[in-house]
């Protein structure tokens, strides 16, 4: 089937992302606010990178820009095939901040996710029912569909989940996927899921450059803010993979691209949660063994961590656009992004680890990378200072009682 035309305005569908930018740039100080305040934090332990309490509710923020800009969208063209997408992110919000808060188990967490994608599956009529053609393989019935879309829209959720362990990790990857599934909706004229990819883009962009630059204004995105990416990467998911949508053209494999867009958190979380089955222990039990743990142990900085990972999941998506656009089969297209993500994902990791030990090349990486801390640079002051600006110039948020009760009064 040949794609449509866009016949659709290209203001339309950045008008909304520009709605959601200026939302949460508005935002997001107001929530940070109340998360100093309520002592909603992510407290430091033996696991985790940071050393003080970060307030952990930006999950909010983002979720918040995009419904705005959805609401803006919905004026200017049809989004009501986006209900079963808006209302899973809702739920999972909700089971985020209970975890961001209170904790939750993992079982809890595993029944929510996959009662939201049988919920965005039925809501929708969609479903990844469909090899297009690869080995031979063409539509195939939802009884194998449905268990292997929420099979897979799960582990997305978690491996996003598990990704989020330095600034800027979980978000610059979710705002790059973003906006390549964009593109993506784009060429197919799918302009609702295009408004609403490029507005999760937009939203990001705030969090992204206060979670890396600020100090004062740092916010960690939390498990609702890992959670709705991770419900809208599956849904990204489901529409590229239901045999209902059109496809660019007969060569185009959307399995080998949705895979080589996801490829770092999903081959990362792969990798780690085989290697915790190897050795006898839950795959859910958190640990440093993620490809993020690997960096930051050979001295790498947050920040050069999160862009380099950033990068090899460009770097996947390049080989499998080249791939394409050279006429490879569906088959090939699918191989060679599996090669390179194994190669670029796991390989990192093995070159890390090794590079951890005392050999040349770990002492050649302990010269390396003090050159990646960047926070004594003037630049990076400037932008600290830009993005600490706003919560500096707040009023104090420790605000006297409006009375001062009595004993009697208090009791």
């Amino acid at each position: 089937m040949e794609i449509e035309q866009l016949e659709t305005p290209f203001w339309q569908i950045m008008l909304p992302a520009l709605v959601a930018l200026v939302t949460v740039r508005w935002f997001y100080f107001k929530i940070l606010r109340i998360a100093k305040e309520k002592n909603l934090v992510d407290n430091p332990d033996a696991r985790k990178l940071q050393k003080e309490p970060v307030p952990v509710m930006g999950g909010i923020a983002v979720f918040f820009g995009v419904v705005c800009a959805i609401l803006v969208g919905g004026v200017l063209i049809d989004v009501s095939r986006l209900l079963p997408a808006i209302l899973g992110m809702v739920v999972l919000l909700y089971f985020g901040a209970l975890d961001d808060v209170m904790g939750l188990s993992q079982i809890t967490r595993l029944v929510a996710e996959s009662l939201v994608v049988l919920g965005m599956i039925f809501g929708s009529g969609m479903c990844a029912d469909s090899l297009y053609g690869m080995w031979g393989i063409g539509t195939f019935s939802w009884w194998i569909g449905i268990p292997l879309t929420v099979f897979a829209c799960v582990g997305i959720i978690n491996a996003i989940n598990m990704v989020d362990g330095v600034n800027g990790l979980s978000s610059g990857l979710c705002l790059t996927c973003a906006g390549l599934f964009g593109v993506v909706f784009i060429k197919r004229a799918d302009i609702a899921n295009a408004m609403m990819a490029f507005a999760m883009m937009a939203s990001l962009i705030p969090f992204l450059l206060h979670n890396v630059f600020g100090k004062s204004s740092r916010m960690f995105i939390g498990d609702a803010g890992t959670m709705i990416m991770g419900a809208l990467m599956s849904w990204f998911m489901i529409c590229l993979l239901s045999s209902d949508n059109i496809r660019l053209d007969s060569h185009f494999n959307p399995i080998a691209l949705a895979l080589a867009v996801l490829s770092v958190p999903v081959f990362d979380t792969l990798r780690v949660m085989t290697q915790r089955i190897l050795h006898g222990i839950s795959p859910f039990r958190a640990d440093k063994t993620h490809l993020h743990h690997a960096f930051i142990e050979v001295g790498m900085s947050h920040s050069i961590t999160a862009l380099s990972e950033i990068l090899i999941d460009c770097i996947i998506v390049l080989i499998w656009y080249l791939s394409y656009r050279m006429g490879a089969s569906l088959e090939t297209q699918f191989y060679v992004v599996l090669a390179a993500a194994i190669i670029f994902v796991w390989g990192t990791y093995l070159l890390l680890w090794y590079g951890s030990k005392d050999n040349r090349w770990g002492r050649t990486l302990q010269h390396l990378m003090p050159r990646t801390h960047l926070g004594h640079t003037a630049w990076w002051l400037r932008m600290q200072e830009m993005m600490d600006a706003p919560e500096a110039k707040a009023p104090d948020m420790q605000r006297k009682p409006k009375f001062n009760p009595t004993e009697d009064e208090k009791e």
